[in-house]
């Protein structure tokens, strides 16, 4: 019987392990998945920027970017005002017709749930990181400002 237990101990203590250590694997965890039901709410949220990838599985271009999105992610990880999103459009065809995608992958960034701008630019982190961070401040000046108008 103490045999037994010490089996189930270290059973548990591996699948404890193994939970610690997928959780440290963070680069995946900073691309937020967005889906028919979430996209709306989370881009809507006051005061921040969602710089979402819009793509298919099969899409070879899309498939050509590797982990250039989850790299992203987790540069950004420290800007409480920009989040990183993703919406894989061969399941969530309502939203990619709503914000009218026509062409894998396509990078938007939106702003208290307007769209602000189409992103055009190069495709490295560093690119996206200065044109996610350069729009949103503009994005929030602009808010600023018509809030302010609005008094």
């Amino acid at each position: 019987m103490i045999r037994h237990r010490f089996n189930i101990l270290q059973i548990l203590f591996l699948y404890c392990l193994f939970f610690l250590c997928s959780k440290n694997d963070s680069a995946r965890a900073e691309v937020i998945a967005l889906t028919t039901d979430t996209f709306n709410d989370k881009v809507q949220e006051k005061d921040t920027a969602w710089f979402v990838k819009f793509c298919v599985p099969w899409c070879k271009h899309c498939k050509n970017l590797g982990t250039l999105w989850e790299d992203l992610g987790k540069e950004m990880e420290g800007e409480d005002e920009i989040e990183i999103g993703e919406v894989d459009c061969g399941s969530n065809k309502p939203v990619c017709t709503k914000v009218d995608i026509h062409s894998y992958p396509t990078f938007k960034l939106f702003y208290n749930g307007e769209e602000v701008v189409k992103y055009q630019g190069a495709r490295n982190v560093e690119s996206l990181k200065t044109f996610a961070l350069e729009e949103t401040e503009k994005a929030a000046t602009k808010s600023q400002l018509d809030n302010d108008s609005e008094l």
